[in-house]
């Protein structure tokens, strides 16, 4: 059984003592793939490093929206330098909105709005981070798509939507990817949107290192290796096996990120 983990963030100085341990399990468990996300662009060297150091990790870059006030007005070039210059950049972001967390409404949508930009002249899918924006999101995909006339491809990664909201963004042709939330006894609208999500729009990750899932809620850190217990639920909550699910959402991974043996 093989698994990709759609969304990490292994640079983080809480990885740097033991990462080679920690690869060691979700090799273990059968994680062929990982998806490293980036939430600024200074983290660009970091990131490669370890994807160089780790054939089966792919990358992203981007600018997180609570970061949105430090864009510059060279951001994008760097971006856009970044992403062509190494081959196992297979992503823009990770981007988005959140209203959670910052007020700088105006400031998140300029920015994300720039980095659809450069994922479309670059043909990389998207990495959207969205909380508590929902419709500012869905608002701002929509009129980017009718003022382009072109189609996005990405992902709703950490997805913690209502059904409703989520069908907003399968509409729109988008994955849906949960992670350690989807097992927590409380989250309920996330696990009806996770059994409703159409099976070739299904994701899993873990967002390491944060939000462990049961039953490694009470862990401070998350791992790759827990996506497993995701994958368990999941096909728990749509009834079907975990083998099906592992499947379905490795080839999901592939397809999107175009990712490569």
């Amino acid at each position: 059984m093989q698994l990709i983990d759609t969304h990490v963030h292994l640079n983080f100085d809480t990885f740097q003592q033991d990462l080679a341990t920690v690869r060691s399990r979700w090799q273990k468990v059968g994680v062929v793939k990982l998806v490293h996300s980036c939430v600024h662009p200074q983290e660009f060297v970091s990131i490669q490093a370890i994807a160089k150091q780790f054939p089966e990790i792919s990358f992203a870059v981007g600018l997180h929206p609570l970061d949105a006030h430090l864009w510059k007005p060279d951001t994008a070039l760097e971006i856009t330098k970044l992403a062509k210059s190494d081959p196992k950049v297979v992503a823009i972001g990770e981007m988005g909105l959140d209203y959670y967390k910052a007020e700088n409404y105006e400031q998140q949508q300029i920015v994300f709005t720039a980095q659809l930009d450069i994922a479309c002249e670059l043909n990389l899918p998207v990495i959207i981070h969205c909380r508590d924006a929902a419709i500012a999101v869905r608002d701002i995909l929509t009129e980017w798509r009718e003022k382009h006339g072109e189609k996005l491809r990405g992902v709703m990664h950490c997805w913690g939507g209502t059904p409703e909201e989520t069908q907003w963004f399968v509409d729109l042709g988008f994955y849906i990817s949960f992670s350690g939330t989807v097992t927590f006894k409380s989250a309920k609208p996330i696990q009806a949107s996770a059994a409703m999500v159409k099976s070739d729009r299904l994701l899993i990750e873990t967002d390491c290192p944060f939000l462990s899932p049961v039953p490694k809620r009470g862990e401070k850190r998350n791992e790759p290796a827990n996506v497993l217990y995701i994958a368990q639920q999941i096909a728990k909550i749509r009834g079907e096996s975990v083998e099906t699910i592992a499947q379905q959402t490795t080839q999901n991974a592939y397809q999107l990120f175009n990712l490569t043996d």
